[in-house]
């Protein structure tokens, strides 16, 4: 690490895009900044109200994922002074925890100079995230498609469509672990065959910014929007009013509660507009795709947070 601080940056993201659960992932411009610096003693500052409640030492998750992967690689890291702040809400779907877990890593490789690939750096995340999508959007950037096997993690990124997304999230947190617990355990065998032919068809139809087919498979999840949404009791008037103004596809972001509209560029701001005038009591974001992913520079301390 050199003199002076060091500035990372992950984005935010939005995952399964309704059928393609546990596999795809979406970046988006909110993000989880960090600046570090020597100093004496692990220590974080957290610029932002909503990480006040997370501890200030070597236990902050960050912290602790970025010393585990130091270590992974036979490397003692050196304490830092890390300086945190966050526009991505918590416990919203929207890749908060996926986006430390990146951070971490990237701590991490900047302060023990262990210069891992992107590959090795999404397969360390994976492993703490238990799938590869939120990870994989955060660290890449664009619209990821991944597959776990025995041999590994295969992914793909697309990083030219034309879409921009309109999230709306109730003020109430709606845990990750609540919103799994709903899901059944197995699928029979034909369901499982169909849910992944809607899948399928959902990113060939984004591949061809085929807008109409894209919307009807993400309404035509069989994997888990069936199950959660008896969760959300918001969630079918949101999705009327989106689809009443524009919206091309409707699906929850990752686990819920926020609610991901999906709607071209040319029709973003009108979308905007009428989703935070109809849902004055949510949390209404206009959001772009992040297509760069996590970055780490070296910056002077004048622009440091």
């Amino acid at each position: 690490m050199t003199n002076g601080y060091w500035q990372i940056r992950v984005p935010a993201s939005t995952a399964n895009l309704g059928p393609g659960f546990d596999s795809v992932g979406l970046a988006l411009n909110r993000y989880l900044t960090l600046t570090i610096s020597h100093h004496h003693r692990w220590e974080v500052i957290a610029l932002s109200q909503s990480l006040e409640q997370f501890p200030n030492d070597d236990t902050n998750y960050i912290v602790r994922i970025a010393i585990e992967t130091g270590a992974a690689f036979g490397v003692d890291l050196p304490p830092c002074l890390v300086e945190v702040k966050s526009d991505i809400p918590l416990a919203r779907g929207l890749g908060s925890s996926a986006a430390a877990i990146i951070a971490g890593i990237e701590l991490a490789d900047a302060v023990g100079n262990l210069r891992l690939s992107q590959k090795a750096k999404h397969e360390l995340a994976t492993q703490y995230e238990g799938h590869a999508d939120n990870v994989g959007a955060s660290l890449y950037g664009g619209l990821v498609v991944s597959c776990e096997t025995d041999e590994g993690i295969d992914l793909l990124v697309i990083d030219d469509l034309p879409i921009c997304v309109v999230t709306v999230s109730p003020r109430e947190e709606l845990k990750t672990e609540k919103s799994r617990g709903v899901l059944p355990e197995q699928l029979s065998y034909l369901l499982a065959v169909k849910a992944g032919a809607v899948s399928n068809v959902l990113i060939a139809a984004l591949l061809k910014h085929n807008w109409e087919v894209v919307g009807r498979m993400m309404k035509g999840d069989l994997y888990h929007q069936p199950y959660r949404k008896q969760l959300l009791p918001h969630y079918v008037e949101v999705e009327g009013m989106a689809e009443r103004n524009g919206a091309i596809g409707v699906a929850l972001s990752g686990a819920g509660p926020t609610i991901a509209c999906f709607v071209e560029e040319d029709k973003s701001d009108w979308l905007y507009k009428q989703m935070h005038q109809a849902f004055p009591n949510m949390l209404v974001q206009y959001l772009t795709i992040d297509n760069k992913g996590a970055s780490t520079k070296p910056v002077p301390q004048d622009t440091a947070l």
